[in-house]
């Protein structure tokens, strides 16, 4: 093959990826007009910056670690 063959080629291959590129945003706007948005906006989640309660932590193992009253193996 000569190089023009190989530019040629390339730039085929170039605008047929631009052309799949354009399809798949134009899709993509397309199901985010369809698809229904989640309460709350644009589904965000907000965590609190005060601590958590440590009731919720109660008779809990540490992961990896074990069984507090028990040793490892």
């Amino acid at each position: 093959m000569s190089l023009q063959d190989d530019l040629t080629a390339v730039r085929r291959n170039l605008n047929e990826l631009v052309r799949s590129v354009e399809r798949l945003e134009r899709d993509v706007a397309r199901q985010e007009r369809a698809a229904p948005k989640p309460p709350g906006g644009d589904g965000t989640v907000f965590v609190p910056d005060t601590p958590y309660d440590s009731t919720l932590w109660t008779d809990s193992d540490d992961e990896g670690l074990g069984a507090r009253d028990r040793r490892a193996p």
